[in-house]
């Protein structure tokens, strides 16, 4: 027997408290804030043009192929168009601030930092016991089995699974230490003897070593990195006045601390 539930806004607040998402939460409302109020310091402007193309980016990048998609995507959400329309105004102005202040020291920063976007194309295969893991690496080494058969076997998530372990390109400053300095001391393609770590026993096949460049791409990810520290840094210098009965971040600047 079908049964209706009413779901309240009360109980959405309730269930963000209880499944401790405040702090990101709040940390997220922050961040959008501290952006408007440097935005309107700085006197940037959005166009008209400059909306649609992140509006229709952010279609496709939600595979929104159509109006019923969109409608539907919204729906599924709770969004109205007006939430969008917001979305992609904080991606604009996020994207014009970040260029605002850090556009003349995004190549500064990519040199000092270039080995860090080194990337490697990589296949991994995470084991709980070691013993285990240099067998199954001799038995690859003596194609006794392939790397897919043991990926098949052993990989316990599905997609992961199904890709035989392909982690896809992977950034050095993302990998774990003791398996980025394995994985850039070798030469492609290689297979790696099994690296223990604290989260369990790593066996990597590395495909290829991809050489950092400074593209549109990467500098938009430079861009993304700085403004995400600079937001670090004002956060710091911010009170936030939380109304427990509304539960709504109103963010003061602090120029005490500021001065």
């Amino acid at each position: 027997m079908s049964q209706t539930i009413t779901i309240t806004n009360e109980d959405i607040i309730t269930q963000v408290k209880l499944s401790c998402k405040i702090p990101e939460i709040i940390e997220q409302i922050l961040a959008r804030k501290l952006i408007k109020a440097a935005v309107e310091e700085a006197g940037i402007k959005v166009e008209i043009e400059e909306l649609q193309k992140a509006a229709n980016q952010m279609r496709l990048a939600n595979k929104l192929s159509s109006a019923d998609c969109t409608w539907a995507w919204l729906e599924k959400y709770s969004l109205s168009l007006d939430d969008f329309e917001k979305m992609v105004d904080n991606a604009v102005i996020s994207g014009k601030l970040a260029a605002h202040l850090f556009a003349d020291k995004v190549e500064p920063y990519f040199f000092e930092n270039q080995l860090d976007y080194t990337s490697v194309v990589m296949y991994e295969i995470v084991l709980d016991d070691e013993d285990l893991a240099i067998e199954l690496f001799y038995a690859i080494k003596e194609g006794e089995m392939s790397f897919y058969d043991v990926a098949h076997k052993y990989i316990q998530d599905t997609e992961l699974r199904r890709k035989g372990g392909y982690r896809g390109i992977v950034r050095r400053k993302d990998l774990k230490p003791e398996i980025s300095a394995a994985v850039f001391a070798a030469k492609p393609p290689h297979l790696l003897k099994p690296i223990v770590t604290s989260s369990g026993v790593y066996l990597i096949f590395m495909e290829e070593i991809i050489q950092p460049q400074l593209d549109k791409q990467q500098r938009h990810q430079i861009l993304s990195e700085l403004l995400g520290e600079w937001l670090k840094q004002q956060v710091e210098q911010v009170e936030v006045d939380l109304d427990g009965s509304k539960q709504v971040a109103d963010v003061v600047y602090n120029q005490s601390k500021s001065d």
